[in-house]
């Protein structure tokens, strides 16, 4: 055989091979089914095939197919998880349904249990039920097997009629039933990915014992220095009547159980103990930890309001299985929650960045605790313009009830500005529409790459303003003039300032940059400053886990990055709708980053506060007001960059040099607040406002239509004498222009 002869039969051999292995891959709806049977994430596939998510989430929607080699790898994982989890109506489902053999069902052999290879084919502790049973008690009788598997609803028949959200899963043999379970009335314990766990505990110390045993639940660390998240048990109405919970929390105030309860009391008994929150709607049960193992249960109280529907939407309101795939999702992607959303962003931060690590200690021989490096290791007082009002270092400083002025306090608040009526010009007066634009997770957007303080504020006269350095200045802006359609960035309200105030770093780094840029004839030059040497991107990892989380959660909605902008816009307008689960899990997750960040500043809560004394939560490494300041200053910077940057795009020429001002032609908002922004515009579209290169760009530096964080989504539209009319009567179009609360 010549050369030439094996070249082209070697080609018709790579042509068959990819024929066959294109012939082999199932339908895209079947590929889901197969990865969500095995409770694995898009995330888990993609990075055995050393792909990017996005890419396994467009096979599974018939966007686009893997092409050689990842294809016959891909190939080969679905045809496994096909021989143990068959699709429901093939040969070798499951053999009963509601207690009623298939026809044939004695014939068929039943699918093999999934295990991990590192976790043994041991007997499980839960039963198998193919139809609703009373839950087997301590000393009941039961007709059904004691090694029996547990069980799996049916992935393709939830309550909602959809597929299961992605679960959380472990190759952890101490978790293998994933980080949480929703306990019914009935005994059942829902988990992540369709699997069903009996419960025969019948009071709730029976059932923190069965959690911390049997049910297998938990979750692995999420740093090799952090701890692993304590198994989460959710209680439904059913199931806290049968635990003897009342159905409604009568302490509205304390949100707690009294101690005279007898559910308390039986835990006492019991030798368990409560956090200092008591037994609420978010209660911790623990005892000390036995070695390296922790002994705490999370409870999630679902008729006392656990899941605050301004985060979780209805999730609560929802049946058990499919509250555990909303819960399983958010804790596969987040966290294992336990608290409130703002609770989850504080607690995500600590377990990325533990504040301790195991060290060597060298004159022992033992290992002992040691600081992390980019961590926060223990709690620091702020400096006194970065405390709050109730904090103890400013009533030491201050009379009570004193109004601090700028120059005595740090003031960085998101936008919240309205344009003067007076202001609009003929050309705006002349347009049809308000258009608003909504910055997508702006403060998540603003947490990547920032540099933040580490350690303890040092005071510091005259400093020369290094922006590389986080802190607080004291330096006089006033002299930054700009044009007056645009708000002032040094201040909330857009106003500008009067005279020396403080200001955090990106603030004053802004600042600078537009001296430079623009030549104004101002130089900025701080009085005073309290400056933290050690510095470090101190949220960098939560960033990263929060957006990957927040564009995978997009992805199942059906928006994706890299999308054309018509169709962006076209699908975001239904997206919500596509799915009510999946709808909850984003909302849950955009509230995780704005509650964080403001959890880094939390004030004094409960009756029993003084004022002047310290709290609690000043006692947390991570509570940093210094850090939410850097967080919101930059997002509000920010947003003014690329408002000015818009407003220069869309003009027929630059401002003259040493003087920033617009002209009349320029696009200019007439209403901010947070991340969004509200342009009066002849076209009802986001498309008939931001401006575009003549190829069809987006101009450089401004608002870009995007899924990803940092870039901008329509926020609604309304008509120019609506917004008008808000203007003049002093309200902010931007709270109102989804139409909704006007």
């Amino acid at each position: 055989m010549s050369s030439d002869e094996e070249t082209l039969f070697g080609a018709v051999d790579a042509l068959l091979e990819e024929v066959a292995s294109r012939e082999s891959l199932p339908d895209p709806a079947e590929r889901k089914r197969l990865r969500e049977a095995a409770g694995l994430s898009q995330e888990q596939v993609a990075k055995v095939l050393q792909v990017r998510r996005e890419a396994v989430s467009g096979w599974e929607a018939g966007r686009t197919e893997p092409r050689p080699p990842k294809r016959a790898a891909y190939a080969r994982l679905l045809e496994g998880l096909a021989a143990r989890y068959p699709a429901p109506d093939a040969a070798g489902s499951a053999a009963t349904r509601r207690g009623v053999p298939f026809p044939g069902a004695g014939d068929v052999e039943p699918a093999p249990q999934f295990r991990p290879p590192s976790v043994p084919a041991a007997p499980d502790p839960v039963r198998e039920r193919t139809a609703p049973t009373a839950p087997t008690r301590p000393g009941s009788a039961s007709t059904e097997a004691p090694g029996a598997a547990p069980r799996r609803t049916d992935p393709a028949k939830t309550t909602a009629e959809r597929a299961p959200l992605p679960a959380a899963v472990t190759t952890d043999a101490r978790f293998v039933h994933g980080p949480l379970g929703v306990l019914d009335g009935d005994g059942s314990v829902y988990c992540p990915g369709g699997l069903v766990l009996d419960c025969p505990a019948g009071n709730l110390v029976g059932l923190v014992e069965w959690a911390l045993g049997e049910a297998k639940l938990g979750a692995e660390r999420l740093h090799r220095s952090g701890k692993d998240a304590d198994p989460l048990v959710v209680v439904t109405a059913a199931a806290a009547e049968r635990l003897g919970l009342p159905p409604v929390l009568e302490d509205r105030r304390g949100l707690r159980l009294p101690e005279s309860h007898p559910v308390v009391k039986q835990i006492a008994k019991a030798g368990w103990k409560l956090t200092r929150r008591g037994f609420g709607p978010w209660a911790r049960v623990y005892r000390s930890a036995a070695g390296d193992r922790r002994q705490c249960v999370q409870f999630a109280i679902l008729p006392w309001d656990a899941l605050d529907t301004r985060a979780w939407g209805d999730t609560a309101r929802l049946p058990a299985p499919d509250v555990a795939a909303v819960l399983g999702t958010y804790a596969s992607r987040v966290i294992t929650p336990r608290g409130s959303t703002a609770v989850c962003g504080l607690e995500l931060m600590t377990a990325l960045r533990p504040p301790t690590r195991a060290v060597r200690d060298e004159a022992s021989g033992t290992w002992v605790s040691g600081a992390l490096p980019g961590s926060l290791s223990g709690p620091v007082d702020p400096a006194p313009p970065e405390a709050p009002a109730e904090h103890p270092i400013v009533s030491g400083l201050y009379p009570r009830h004193h109004q601090r002025t700028p120059d005595q306090v740090l003031d960085e608040e998101a936008f919240d500005w309205i344009r003067g009526p007076e202001l609009l010009t003929g050309a705006e007066c002349a347009r049809r529409f308000a258009v608003g634009i909504d910055v997508n997770t702006a403060f998540l957007a603003a947490a990547n790459r920032l540099v933040v303080g580490l350690s303890a504020p040092v005071h510091v006269k005259e400093p020369a303003f290094d922006k590389r350095v986080p802190g607080s200045w004291l330096v006089d802006l006033s002299g930054i003039e700009l044009d007056p359609r645009l708000p002032n960035p040094f201040t909330p309200d857009g106003s500008r300032p009067d005279g020396p105030a403080w200001y955090a770093t990106p603030t004053v780094a802004y600042a600078a940059e537009l001296v430079a840029t623009y030549g104004l004839p101002v130089a900025v030059e701080p009085v005073e400053a309290w400056l933290r040497p050690e510095s470090g991107p101190y949220l960098d990892p939560w960033y990263k886990r929060l957006s990957e989380a927040y564009k995978a959660t997009m992805a199942d909605l059906g928006v994706v990055a890299g999308m054309d902008e018509s169709d962006f816009l076209a699908v975001m307008e239904t997206h919500r709708q596509a799915d009510p689960g999946t709808a909850a899990v984003l909302s849950a997750i955009k509230a995780t980053v704005k509650g964080g960040i403001g959890k880094l500043r939390e004030r004094p809560q409960g009756a029993g506060y003084r004022a002047g004394e310290r709290w609690p939560a000043l006692e947390r490494p991570t509570w940093r007001p210094d850090i939410r300041a850097a967080v919101i200053s930059t997002a509000r910077v920010n947003m003014h960059r690329k408002l000015l940057r818009t407003a220069l795009a869309t003009q027929q020429a630059p401002p003259p040099t040493g003087h920033l001002v617009l002209e009349d032609d320029a696009l200019v908002p007439v209403a901010l607040l947070s991340d969004c922004a509200v342009y009066l515009s002849d076209g009802p579209s986001p498309l008939d406002v931001l401006p575009h290169t003549p190829d069809g760009k987006p101009a450089p530096g401004t608002f870009r239509l995007g899924v990803s964080p940092g870039m901008v989504k329509h926020e609604g539209t309304q008509d120019l004498m609506w917004a008008v009319q808000l203007l003049e009567a002093g309200h902010n179009p931007a709270q109102h222009i989804k139409g909704t609360d006007v």
